[in-house]
């Protein structure tokens, strides 16, 4: 359910830089900082960028484009 929220016009200009790089709408990219903010928070010792390439091996597993890693196999 959309909700309004009051952001500084700082965020939403940053916001507004990064969504039209990474084709976003604003929202969208203000959605993935807080989706990935949370992931840290709940995942101190994580880099970010690990965490940014678990997130894409997620999605190319979603794509077909791999296969998901079972642990146990191939040792």
């Amino acid at each position: 359910m959309p909700t309004a929220v009051k952001m500084s016009d700082d965020l939403v200009i940053k916001a507004k830089i990064k969504s039209k790089i990474f084709k976003r709408s604003i929202a969208g990219q203000i959605e993935y900082w807080a989706s990935i903010g949370q992931i840290i928070e709940e995942n101190p010792d994580l880099p970010l960028p690990f965490i940014q390439e678990i997130l894409i091996a997620k999605e190319q597993i979603k794509a077909g484009l791999g296969t998901p890693y079972v642990f146990g196999e191939g040792e």
